[in-house]
């Protein structure tokens, strides 16, 4: 693995750790929250003849869901990136313990 690959998983778990502090924080959280409602709100209260409206409060909808589904995979590529250093960091002690570096 080179150290541009190594570089690219150290980013990955900044990323992570990034994104968990933002799923965890009670203000993106409430944001979340308020906009799924408002949106599920509006759609509801729509009228039959107004497609166009319904179809774009569900796109926004599922937009706030695309978000948080973002979030969600940068953390689980971010713990992913992190067993992977772990086992490079592993390889690499036993390589040196056995002199095989």
């Amino acid at each position: 693995m080179t150290i541009a690959d190594e570089s690219r998983l150290d980013q990955a778990v900044g990323r992570a750790t990034r994104a968990e502090c933002l799923l965890a924080d009670d203000l993106l959280i409430e944001a979340f929250e308020t906009l799924e409602d408002t949106y599920t709100t509006a759609w509801r209260s729509t009228t039959i003849d107004d497609v166009s409206a319904r179809e774009k409060l569900f796109l926004a909808i599922n937009i706030v869901g695309k978000v948080r589904d973002h979030l969600t995979a940068a953390v689980t590529n971010g713990k992913l990136a992190q067993a992977e250093l772990k086992e490079l960091a592993q390889t690499a002690e036993r390589k040196k313990r056995f002199g095989i570096l």
